[in-house]
């Protein structure tokens, strides 16, 4: 059987309305597979499958190898079953992670957002430059590698992604203005972080799922074990694409992403039934 192998692209802003029609028109985050992890001696194999969408999604990764990440998702017809396609895993992943970062940043940011500030200098950090200005016209872009974190650069962005293999704070988040937007997504791991309890307390925090955030998002997990929020404030992305949920003027918003089945099967799905 020869399945074909399809590109991933670049099209974040369809990728962006893929995701935010899914979860618009009912998809639960909640009911999404945990994320298998397999331990291995030079690194990690990473199991990511759903049937959120049309057709039926596995993504295999592997992290610490060389590249430190590579990776396959093979798209499965959601009426026969039978591999459709398959994707490059790791052009997936940067896709759908920055589309996932768009829908949010498209309610959260301000309507006049024009600065955006990015830590991570990689594959992540590009897609996200890239991915934000497809549905923000930002004015001005700066990028900074982990360690060169500016104070002046974190007080006057509108919006601030962290795209990094940081396991510590970034900055300071009492740096950040108070209409200002954080989108964390370098880890899913509880002893790692990119922000701090300082932010955390002062912010209204977004999750893909309160399950997956409670389960791998370091930067929350910790937050409520310093007591600076609770589980049960945390605000899911779907519920503020409904609008069952609404932002509070006057605060920071941290949007906390960890990458989630369902959205691979979403955008996976999209891709294979455009080649079709």
């Amino acid at each position: 059987m020869s399945v074909p192998l399809i590109d991933a692209g670049t099209d974040y802003a369809d990728a962006a309305d893929a995701l935010e029609a899914a979860l618009r028109a009912g998809l639960d985050p909640e009911a999404d597979p945990p994320r298998g992890v397999v331990e291995l001696e030079r690194g990690q194999l990473l199991v990511m499958a759903s049937g959120a969408a049309r057709h039926a999604v596995a993504k295999l990764v592997t992290v610490g190898g060389d590249p430190r990440i590579q990776g396959l998702c093979v798209v499965f017809d959601g009426e026969t079953l039978g591999p459709r396609s398959l994707v490059d895993g790791i052009a997936l992943t940067n896709l759908r992670t920055s589309a996932v970062s768009a829908v949010a940043v498209r309610h959260l940011a301000v309507p006049d957002a024009r600065r955006l500030l990015i830590f991570g200098r990689g594959p992540q950090g590009l897609a996200h430059a890239e991915a934000l200005h497809a549905v923000r016209p930002f004015e001005r872009v700066d990028v900074l590698g982990r360690g060169e974190a500016s104070a002046e650069l974190v007080a006057a962005a509108d919006v601030i992604c962290c795209c990094t293999t940081a396991r510590e704070p970034l900055f300071e988040g009492s740096l950040v203005a108070d209409h200002a937007t954080v989108v964390a997504i370098g880890s899913h791991e509880p002893d790692a972080r990119e922000t701090d309890d300082a932010l955390a307390a002062r912010a209204t925090v977004v999750v893909e799922s309160r399950a997956s955030a409670l389960r791998e998002a370091g930067d929350v997990i910790q937050a409520i074990a310093a007591g600076v929020v609770t589980a049960g404030e945390l605000v899911t992305l779907a519920d503020l694409v409904t609008g069952r949920a609404a932002v509070v003027a006057g605060r920071p918003r941290l949007f906390k992403s960890t990458g989630m089945s369902w959205e691979d099967a979403v955008v996976a799905a999209r891709l294979a039934d455009s080649a079709a």
